[in-house]
């Protein structure tokens, strides 16, 4: 939530931030000193009147992490002089109720707002960039998902860890930033690391423990080591201790190794996956410890999987699940679902492809029945599942590394929460089932049928389609402003046709083959989401721009699309 109030003072022209908090309430600021200022930059915070605290930094280079807390509540002004300090956020909490309350916004600025997304349903971040999903599970009986973070700009740079709390998966609350980057490189904003990609378990009685990569560029002889760190809370988190200073040696592996995804084998003993490469393309580490608290002893036990097609480098985010049986039955079938990064398929020219392959996992090897791609609109990267009460449930970023400029703003989201499940010898990846929650009212379908223009309002919709025998062709063309957007069957299969006119050519986003009986597709600001047979084949597009989609038209021969549904979506 936010809620800020900026003037001048009357004090030699500072700027003030002002709201009503109560007593005991924690302020997280991030400031630095303005270049060139003979002064160290200075934020000071008064409660009705009367001097509360202040925090300086001489830094100018990056804004660096300072602390308040307010013994009073009352009426509070944050001021400080815009010649000599740079605030990039600002926000306020009370410690006991962070978890049911989140986070209070009180300042952001215009470099680092997120946009505004009237009847948005998608994750996103309150301020700042975000990418990979991170430590996504089910603590202290809540929904807690964890992301790489950048909090002063809308772009890559130094990474964090964003954090927000969720009951059902949609309606999140954000809370404090979880963990930052290092100290040498929280002081620079040059990009040259950070706290990168992991996972998290529970600990026993409470809390959790993390793992997570520190990336230093140019860093010798590792850029890539992996550090846990525990928090007892939910809410802060404990120094980390380093765990794996090192790759393996004697593997001929580049510097690419990170993204620990840490879980429960089959054999009671946790496991960890990281992803790496050699000169032949990806490959990803399989690590265990004997360690009930997961805390030390990691040791290596060999090369899980490799993959090199396409020419991409390094295995990502690897995660690894159980479908459908118990983790210890040796029946069970898991599916290993990575990131093939710089992948390129030269059928369609579609980039970063995601593959979820599936077999058997004793806790040592894993053997290879089937594979196929996650998703065939490739926008639903670094893909992150667990275990929760009622099976897997995976969620991802909603982009792909393609888009991503130095130069351009890109504000991104998560994909909807997605189940996983083995349904006639393919993995199926549907939405949650809360996501009907999201049904505010009724559409137009009848003129949608009848082959007339249907007004979407706000862009936030839902549309299932019904269709009269399985693989009946139709065309579903989307008016945006931005971009050439349709969902298209035909013989050749189920696509989301995606093109903008500064582009010479565009990929081919198709599920080849596919012929599904039901189509179901999400509509938000800046992404479609399209789910044939209940996610057997699931495709995911980030589109361009935060505006929503004005209106759809559907063509079909006549008798192919049996029924049709349309419901106006928000949280």
């Amino acid at each position: 939530m936010t809620s800020q109030a900026m003037s001048p003072s009357d004090e030699g022209g500072l700027e003030t931030i002002s709201a009503v908090l109560p007593a005991g309430s924690t302020i997280h600021a991030w400031i630095k000193a303005s270049h060139g200022a003979a002064a160290p930059g200075r934020l000071t915070a008064h409660v009705d009147g009367d001097q509360a605290g202040a925090v300086e930094t001489s830094n100018p280079h990056e804004f660096e992490f300072r602390l308040l807390t307010l013994e009073r509540g009352g009426e509070t002004a944050f001021s400080y002089d815009p010649a000599t300090t740079d605030v990039s956020v600002l926000y306020a909490f009370r410690q006991p109720c962070v978890l049911e309350e989140g986070v209070r916004l009180l300042h952001v600025r215009p470099s680092n707002a997120a946009p505004e997304i009237p009847g948005g349903y998608h994750f996103r971040p309150p301020f700042g960039w975000m990418n990979d999903p991170n430590g996504f599970g089910r603590f202290g009986g809540r929904v807690h998902l964890f992301y790489q973070h950048y909090p002063h700009k809308l772009r890559w740079n130094n990474m964090h860890w964003g954090h927000a709390v969720s009951d059902d998966y949609l309606r999140w609350t954000h809370l404090p930033i979880f963990l930052p980057p290092s100290d040498a490189l929280a002081a620079r904003a040059d990009g040259r690391g950070g706290a990168f990609s992991g996972s998290a378990i529970p600990l026993d009685g409470a809390g959790i423990r993390i793992f997570f990569t520190e990336h230093m560029k140019d860093r010798q002889p590792e850029e890539q080591i992996q550090f846990t760190a525990t928090s007892g809370d939910l809410v802060n988190v404990e120094p980390a201790n380093l765990i794996l200073p090192a790759r393996p040696e004697g593997l001929g592996l580049t510097t690419d190794f990170r993204d620990p995804y840490v879980f429960m084998g089959p054999d009671d003993k946790w496991k960890m996956l990281l992803g790496t490469r050699d000169r032949e393309g990806g490959i990803i580490l399989l690590y265990e410890t004997d360690d009930p608290g997961a805390a030390t002893g990691w040791t290596f036990l060999g090369m899980l999987h490799r993959e090199n097609r396409f020419g991409m480098t390094a295995a990502e985010c690897p995660c690894l699940v159980p479908l459908d049986d118990p983790a210890n039955d040796p029946s069970t079938r898991w599916a290993l679902i990575f990131g093939l990064l710089t992948s390129r398929d030269p059928a369609t020219g579609r980039r970063n492809i995601t593959l979820a392959t599936i077999g058997r996992f004793d806790g040592h090897s894993f053997s290879v029945e089937f594979e196929q791609e996650l998703d065939f609109g490739t926008d639903a990267y670094a893909f992150q599942a667990f275990v929760d009460e009622t099976g897997p449930v995976g969620i991802a970023w909603l982009a792909n590394w393609t888009d991503v400029s130095k130069e351009v703003d890109m504000p991104t989201a998560m994909t909807l929460p997605r189940r996983l499940a083995l349904r006639g010898g393919a993995l199926t990846t549907p939405p949650i089932a809360d996501v009907e929650s999201l049904r505010q009212r009724p559409l137009d379908a009848q003129g949608l049928l009848d082959g007339h223009p249907v007004d979407l309002a706000n862009g936030s919709v839902e549309i299932l389609l019904t269709l009269k025998e399985a693989g009946n062709a139709f065309h579903l063309a989307f008016e945006y402003p931005d971009a050439t957007v349709a969902v298209q069957l035909n013989d050749n299969g189920l696509s989301i046709l995606f093109s903008v006119a500064s582009a010479k050519t565009s990929p081919r986003y198709i599920a080849a083959g596919a012929r599904p009986s039901t189509i179901r597709i999400f509509l938000d600001a800046g992404s479609i989401e399209v789910f044939g047979d209940d996610g057997r084949w699931t495709g995911t597009k980030r589109l361009p721009g935060f505006k929503g989609i004005n209106s759809m038209r559907l063509a079909a021969p006549e008798g192919h699309v049996l029924t049709a549904e349309i419901w106006q979506l928000g949280l």
